[in-house]
Order: C-alpha cells, then sequence, then structure tokens
C-alpha cells in the first residue's frame, strides 16, 4: 500500500479535500481540537501528507487527536499500524526520504525509545550525510512527559534529549494557540520535527482569536513568546509549566513582585533573542521544567545567560526541576517528583 502511496504522491493523484471551517464566534478550543484541526486542514491542503501510528485511524487516536480523519481521508492517508515503532517509524522515514509528509504518532514518547536509531540516525543525520541532497520532511508527535499515576515507563520527558540532537527541531506547545500554529509550522517544515505535546494539556480550553483558527495560520519555529510581561524575574519554561509559571506569577503580583514569563514554544532553535531582552529587564532568570534536572533544557538556558548576559545578572541563574527520580507510582510521591507552583514561588523569593 504505502508503494502506491509514494506513487501517487510523486504524480498528484490525490483527490483535494475540503478544510474544515469554524464559526466566527468561536472564542475557546480545547489543545485536542487544535491539534485535530491542524491535522485535518494540512492533510486538506497538501496530499503528501499522511497519518501512521497505533490506533490513529479506527479508534479514532489513543486520546482522540486523530478524530474522524480515516472516515474523511481513507486508510491510506490516515494508517492504522502494529504495535512495532521500530517499524512504523521507519516506514515513516522511508516514506519521507521518497517525497511525502508523514506525521508520526507515538502513543506516548516514552515509547519512541524502540525507534530511536529511525529518529536519530535516519531522520536526523540523513540531510548532512547526503550533501544536502536527501532532506527528510516528518514530524514526530505525540505525549511527552507526566500525565498522572502512569509511573516511571510513561512519564519521561524528553525535551532535552532531542534537543541535544544535530538536524532535529523540537517544539513544545502550552496552549491551543501554540498547538494549530506549530503543528502547521511543522508539518510544512522541510527537516524532521519532533513535536512534544501533554496529555494533562489535551482537554484544556484555551481563547482563540479568528486569526487562530485561520486556515493558513503558522507560528515561526524558534520564536518564543511573552506571556506575561513583568521587571523583577524572568519565568522561562515551556508545555504544562508555563502554566504553572503563569499561576505562580499571579500569586507573586499580588506581593509586588512582577514576574515575566515566556514560553519557549520552540527548544531548538532557542529563541536566545528574547530570553537575552528579558533578562536585560529584569536581570534574574528561573527556568521551570518538569524534566531531571542534569543536562535539562534549564541547563541549556543557565549556558547561555553565562555565556551572553553575564553582566546582566544580579542573581544565579535558578532551576526549577523535576526530582532526580524515575517517576513514582503513588500519588503523593509523584508531586513530590514534579514541579509545584509552591516551587517556583519560592524561587522567585528567593532572589527577588
Amino acid at each position: 500500500m504505502l508503494p502506491a502511496l509514494v506513487r501517487s504522491a510523486r504524480n498528484g493523484l490525490f483527490t483535494k479535500v475540503g478544510v474544515r471551517g469554524f464559526a466566527s464566534q468561536v472564542s475557546e478550543m480545547t489543545v485536542r481540537d487544535a491539534l485535530n484541526s491542524a491535522l485535518d486542514e494540512e492533510l486538506a491542503r497538501d496530499d503528501k501528507v499522511y497519518v501512521l501510528g497505533e490506533e490513529v485511524g479506527e479508534y479514532q487516536g489513543a486520546y482522540k487527536i486523530t478524530r474522524g480523519l480515516l472516515q474523511k481521508y481513507g486508510p491510506d492517508r490516515v494508517k492504522d499500524t502494529p504495535i512495532t515503532e521500530a517499524g512504523f517509524t521507519g516506514i515513516a522515514v522511508g516514506s519521507a526520504f521518497a517525497g511525502l509528509r508523514p506525521v508520526c504518532e507515538f502513543m506516548t514518547w516514552n515509547f519512541a525509545m524502540q525507534a530511536i536509531d529511525q529518529i536519530i540516525n535516519s531522520a536526523a543525520k540523513t540531510l548532512y550525510m547526503s550533501a544536502g541532497q536527501i532532506n527528510c520532511p516528518i514530524v514526530f508527535r505525540g505525549p511527552n512527559g507526566a500525565a498522572a499515576g502512569v509511573a516511571a515507563q510513561h512519564s519521561q520527558c524528553f525535551a532535552a534529549w532531542y534537543s541535544s540532537v544535530p538536524g532535529l527541531k523540537v517544539l513544545a506547545p502550552y496552549d491551543a494557540e501554540d498547538a494549530r500554529g506549530l503543528m502547521k509550522a511543522a508539518i510544512r517544515d522541510p527537516d524532521p520535527v519532533v513535536f512534544l505535546e501533554n496529555e494533562i494539556l489535551y482537554g484544556q480550553a484555551f481563547p482563540v482569536t479568528p486569526q487562530v483558527l485561520d486556515k493558513d495560520f503558522v507560528l515561526p519555529i524558534g520564536k518564543a513568546k511573552v506571556m506575561r510581561e513583568g521587571k523583577h524575574v524572568t519565568l522561562v519554561s515551556f508545555s504544562k509549566m508555563v502554566g504553572y509559571c503563569l499561576k505562580a506569577a499571579e500569586q507573586l503580583a499580588k506581593e509586588g513582585i512582577e514576574c515575566e514569563v515566556i514560553n519557549l514554544r520552540s527548544i531548538k532553535p532557542l529563541d536566545r533573542d528574547t530570553l537575552l531582552a528579558s533578562v536585560k529587564k529584569t536581570h534574574k532568570i528561573i527556568s521551570v521544567e518538569e524534566g531531571w534536572p542534569q543536562c535539562g533544557v534549564g541547563s541549556e538556558i543557565s549556558a547561555v545567560m553565562m555565556e551572553l548576559a553575564f553582566d546582566e545578572l544580579d542573581a544565579p541563574v535558578l532551576r526549577v526541576t523535576g526530582a532526580e527520580v524515575p517517576m513514582p507510582y503513588a500519588a503523593n510521591l509523584e508531586a513530590a517528583a514534579l514541579p509545584q507552583i509552591d516551587d517556583i514561588i519560592k524561587a522567585v523569593k528567593s532572589i527577588a
């Protein structure tokens, strides 16, 4: 079936499908619907785009991100796979080399460990190894980091892992605007993109403007967003922890401490300019992430600050991270292993 799909893509034989529209009065959208609509619109826009992974079709997606797409686009473009990450990731990468634009779903990024060779040695490195002759326009997507009660083998954050690899772009959306704009950007990008979602955020609704709902709304890769302006301390984070930073900033504002909150959106490339501009204003910065402390995203931010903004800092760069431990199953221990809003507040007060 896949060779026929490749031939069809090259020959331009797919039938165009209409793009889903949204009523102008829509003011909120869940992250789940934002991702679903972005996939829908990109499948309609480009015949070379297709989705594959475990339960993406008949079951409508393990988290319903691909809901309705099989019925709309058929099994050639929404492909259920066996439980074999190494196999279907290799198929996806090979089809990208041949000219398709696959969106390869992992039921959780923890399972992508089974396909690490295809992601790193094939997708990330081939453009360089082929002297620029073979690119790999592929999106690897799925839930990353901790959910709730799924323990050590289903809760790891891989942001730092993949952001260390030349040849990969790494995106981590927070709200519905991020999810739509970054997913569209990832699918249209000529290079492999690691797209790190969060299961807890799927059902959370966020305000959206008519611009966000436009079928051609695309966010730039490598550009962070200032979610809240402040003058005393910079809080920088990504994914679910952006919400924690905003809540911490709201509480601290009642005590006269104004925090600037930055949503990275893009882990690689990292938006150094936005970080530097904020530190030049606040002169203090704290990174917040669910991942482990050693060699984390916060470690890279700390290094950037030391290298490029040392004279601007009035206090050490601080990191709020997950604990150095595999994720416990018990709810109380799980909470202790992850950053909480109080942890962010304590960190801010220690340098404010």
